[in-house]
C-alpha cells in the first residue's frame, strides 16, 4: 500500500507563491514515476476539484483552467515526491489541497471521475488574503 502526506500550506497574500508536496511512502510500486498523481483541493462548500495532474513515464501534465499559466506539477523521482508550484495566488485557490494516486485523461482539467482516485493524502490548507 501507500500512504501521501501533503505539506507546505499556508497563508499567503495575494499575488504570492507556495510549493505544495506530496510525498509517497510505502510499497516500492507506487515509488518515482510509477503511477500518474493528482492534485486536488476544496473550498468550503463547495466539491472537489481537480487541479493538476502528472502522468506516469514521461510526466505530461494536465490542468484545470483557472490555474493554467499559474500552478506547475512536477516530481522528484529520488524523493518520491511531487510537487505543485503555485504562483500569482488568487483569493479564489483558498481550499485545502489533497494529492491522490489516479489516472491522468486527457478531461482531467475540465473533469474527474472520484472513484478512480486513492490513497488520499490529509490535506494542507492554503488561504489567501486578498
Amino acid at each position: 500500500d501507500v500512504s501521501l502526506v501533503e505539506s507546505g500550506g499556508g497563508l499567503v497574500q495575494a499575488g504570492g507563491s507556495l510549493i505544495l508536496s506530496c510525498t509517497k511512502s510505502g510499497s516500492s510500486k507506487f515509488a518515482g514515476d510509477a503511477v500518474d498523481m493528482g492534485w486536488f483541493r476544496q473550498a468550503p462548500g463547495k466539491p472537489r476539484e481537480g487541479v493538476a495532474c502528472i502522468s506516469s513515464g514521461d510526466g505530461s501534465a494536465y490542468y484545470e483552467d483557472s490555474v493554467k499559466g499559474r500552478f506547475t506539477v512536477s516530481r522528484d523521482n529520488a524523493k518520491n515526491t511531487v510537487y505543485l508550484q503555485m504562483n500569482n495566488l488568487k483569493h479564489e485557490d483558498t481550499a485545502v489541497y489533497y494529492c491522490a494516486v489516479g489516472p491522468c485523461r486527457a478531461h482531467f482539467g475540465t473533469y474527474y471521475f472520484p472513484h478512480e482516485y486513492e490513497h488520499w493524502g490529509q490535506g494542507t490548507q492554503v488561504t489567501v488574503s486578498s
